[in-house]
């Protein structure tokens, strides 16, 4: 074993745990990760929540209860996540009573079929933020164009966001845009803004496998040299980008009534293709002021074999420019790839959170008591 994830976090990156169940929860798991293996924070998703509850440990005496009471599937899996999150929550409440707030947070998504409406997802990230209950939880809302403003809006209510299925350049500008004009209108309503958190959460591998799956169709040894580039050239330039906004004049005079940054979080860092360092979304991505959420094999691999060696994106914003316009003359469309990608990450939650419905349904209905 290495001190990489010691080294990772002494250079201003929280690593952050990209999975929860009721069984790392209640197994001690989840403390242990946190006293030896530096993560300071957790992130669900429907897919997490899916491969959590099918896997059925843990969750037997609360869906028996729920059954007896007979309620909806979708109140169901609301009771099962935010229980979870309550309780990694209160796990990490002592890192984030440590880092005045910055860390030791846990993650909950709205329900992804709300993902083009904008009022619900509002109304939906009030009901997480009351069912939990916790000050160090984080509502995550997709970055799709219905939920910029409900991103807006909910960061104005005081309520702390992950904004999460970010893909481009263009769509993370209008996330940061959108938080500083939630923080403008909790200002306006005198909420203390240093008590609003937010993370902005930036795919990365997703990008890889798409544009990876492109060059190999066109096969040309210039193809096949830009491989496994734009993950992260994409990813450094997000980087740069938050530079500049939180640079700027709109930024210090919300910093000046309080506020704190909102963090770029590489998510998405489980590396796909064998053929690349399983360590490479964590190694060519430290920077100061993000987070990195890893898969708790990434995390493993960081422990083991990782080389950290400083900063690897201040610097790099030339030659990242220089491989993404590369693809462009190749014929690779930036715009359709990160507009797939966006469709498909909705389309897979949402698929993810109709089979979560399923499973949760066939078990209350196996576990309803019968009448007499």
């Amino acid at each position: 074993m290495t001190d990489a994830l010691k080294r990772l976090s002494e250079e201003g990156v929280a690593i952050w745990l990209d999975d929860l169940s009721r069984k790392r929860i209640t197994s001690g798991n989840l403390a242990e990760l946190i006293d030896q293996q530096h993560v300071v924070g957790v992130t669900t998703n429907p897919t997490i929540f899916q491969k959590a509850i099918s896997g059925g440990h843990g969750y037997e005496q609360q869906l028996t209860d729920l059954a007896a009471r007979k309620v909806t599937v979708d109140e169901a899996i609301r009771m099962i996540t935010t229980a979870d999150v309550r309780d990694a929550a209160d796990i990490l409440r002592p890192v984030f009573d440590a880092t005045d707030g910055q860390d030791g947070r846990v993650s909950i998504e709205v329900d992804p079929r709300l993902a083009h409406h904008t009022r619900a997802t509002v109304a939906e990230a009030k009901q997480l933020a009351w069912l939990v209950d916790r000050p160090n939880t984080l509502i995550k809302i997709p970055a799709t164009k219905a939920g910029l403003p409900a991103i807006a809006e909910v960061i104005g209510l005081g309520i702390s966001v992950n904004v999460t299925l970010i893909f481009s350049l263009e769509r993370y500008r209008a996330v940061m845009d959108a938080y500083l004009t939630g923080l403008e209108k909790a200002k306006e309503r005198g909420l203390d803004l240093s008590l609003i958190r937010s993370v902005a959460s930036f795919f990365v591998s997703r990008v890889d496998t798409e544009i990876d799956k492109r060059l190999d169709g066109i096969g040309t040894d210039e193809a096949k040299a830009l491989r496994g580039k734009a993950a992260v050239a994409n990813a450094r330039l997000a980087y740069q980008a938050y530079e500049e906004v939180f640079s700027s004049d709109r930024w210090q005079a919300l910093e000046n009534a309080g506020a704190r940054k909102q963090r770029p979080l590489w998510a998405s860092t489980g590396v796909k293709d064998p053929a690349y360092q399983d360590t490479m979304y964590v190694t060519d991505l430290v920077a100061p002021n993000t987070v990195n959420t890893m898969p708790e094999a990434t995390l493993e691999a960081t422990e083991d074999h990782g080389e950290i060696t400083g900063d690897t994106i201040t610097g790099t914003y030339e030659q990242a420019r220089a491989d993404l316009d590369a693809l462009e003359k190749l014929g690779i469309s930036y715009d359709d790839v990160v507009q797939v990608l966006e469709d498909e990450g909705v389309e897979k939650f949402e698929a993810s959170w109709i089979d979560l419905l399923k499973s949760t349904e066939a078990e209350l209905k196996r576990l309803t008591p019968s009448e007499g």
